[in-house]
């Protein structure tokens, strides 16, 4: 073997780093296209056909309330709560959709509670009268500011953390909220229905 002189010791050498630069940002690239699980099915369309990933990235929500199939689903990570009310079958007929946040996030060990229309307000009919409970998954600040002991700013906050949550199952649930003490909760349970 024919000794190499120090520049041809030199120029292999460069292309050999090179190459393996050009080696690892091909890999690098590949693997940011295949991208994990639940990019792959957030790419695929959304709501249809979600795969279990294995790096454990999915989370697990209950949704119940005015859909077709009430259930316990598993769901990509970065799923929205439009997706979970989709896979339960969507919304079942007298679903008030305007209750919940559809937009928000979803996280691991959620509950989605889709709310059902009053029957007086289906039917065009006149809303509950001052002493009647108030749907929690539909109330507005200015039907929560109008119980005992609620103001503005803790009104908004029980609609915030209401729509942060994708809806609620029970009024205890409020114990969460900054500004509800346990006279105001007594107030909630009188006035609110899940």
């Amino acid at each position: 073997m024919p000794d190499l002189s120090r520049s041809q010791v030199v120029v292999y050498g460069a292309v050999a780093v090179a190459l393996l630069l050009v080696g690892a940002q091909a890999l690098r690239a590949e693997g940011g296209e295949a991208g994990s699980p639940a990019r792959a099915a957030a790419a695929s369309g959304g709501s249809g056909g979600f795969s279990v990933s294995s790096d454990g990235g999915d989370v697990v929500v209950d949704v119940s309330g005015a859909v077709r199939r009430p259930g316990v689903y598993r769901m990509p990570s970065g799923a929205r709560v439009v997706d979970a009310i989709e896979r339960a079958g969507g919304a079942a007929g007298g679903a008030q959709l305007e209750g919940i946040n559809r937009a928000a996030r979803l996280a691991d060990g959620q509950q989605v509670v889709v709310p059902a229309r009053a029957p007086d307000a289906a039917a065009g009919g006149a809303a509950a009268g001052e002493d009647g409970p108030i749907s929690l998954g539909s109330a507005t600040v200015d039907q929560l500011e109008e119980i005992d002991g609620i103001g503005p700013v803790t009104a908004g906050n029980i609609v915030e953390f209401r729509d942060r949550q994708g809806g609620l199952s029970s009024v205890d649930q409020l114990d969460e909220v900054s500004g509800i003490g346990p006279a105001t909760m007594e107030s909630l349970r009188g006035r609110l229905q899940p």
